[in-house]
């Protein structure tokens, strides 16, 4: 029987993300952030032990890092291509049952503003992108000689972001809006100053940013005077 020529060996990294308890592992750690295992054993809803095995598995497979911190190990996904691959696949798969208020609760807020790895998604995020778009200050594949101007201001550094080895300023399909936001390097840019300013804080709940009130002003003065309004707020 003759076998097709493969460009990849898919079936590793598939297999490692397939298994439920690693799949949550690698969905809590979308949010960015470095954590650790006991935390993530919690999240997981599993035994530290268990969790622990796991996490081995997923290093030696290169889909985290581990960070340490003195005697202490912090986790996070290996890079941006990782996440990637995850939202892919959030989009193609069904949307687990709400069975609780809490549940509801933490889903609206995902939806409302989160990270997706290291840039703004969900309402926020796609609401941010309209309003580039809008304003003639994106194109859809490059912001404009005006978003350029706009971005300063903001104290986003532009050009380091072109200079990034990742895409520059890619649309990404939002998994809960099914509409874009934006991704690469510029998106990772922008809501890293977004958080510097103190125009978003991390929530309670994994993944989930807040809108501030300086937030809320700032976004609305810094699309003053363009016909535009600021990014939905969250509620």
């Amino acid at each position: 029987m003759e076998h097709i020529a493969r460009d990849a060996d898919i079936a590793p990294v598939a297999a490692l993300i397939a298994d439920p308890t690693r799949a949550a592992i690698l969905t809590a750690l979308l949010g960015g952030r470095a954590l650790a295992a006991g935390e993530l054993a919690r999240m997981a809803g599993v035994s530290a032990a268990t969790a622990s095995a796991h996490l081995a598995k997923l290093l030696d497979g290169g889909l985290v890092d581990v960070v340490r911190q003195g005697r202490h190990r912090y986790y996070r996904l290996a890079g941006h291509e990782i996440a990637e691959v995850l939202e892919v696949l959030a989009r193609v798969s069904a949307r687990p049952p709400v069975r609780s208020l809490r549940q509801s609760r933490q889903a609206r807020m995902l939806e409302e503003a989160r990270t997706c790895y290291d840039h703004l998604a969900g309402r926020a995020g796609v609401g941010l992108l309209d309003r580039l778009k809008e304003g003639g200050f994106y194109d859809g594949h490059d912001v404009t000689e005006a978003g350029e101007r706009l971005l300063s201001r903001l104290g986003v550094d532009v050009a380091g972001a072109r200079r990034s080895r990742r895409r520059f300023a890619p649309e990404c399909l939002d998994w809960t809006e099914r509409r874009a936001h934006l991704g690469g390097a510029l998106g990772a840019a922008i809501t890293e100053v977004l958080f510097e300013r103190g125009w978003y804080r991390r929530g309670s709940v994994p993944r989930a940013v807040l809108l501030t009130d300086e937030g809320r002003q700032g976004l609305a003065e810094l699309f003053a005077g363009k016909g535009l309004t600021s990014v939905t707020p969250v509620t």
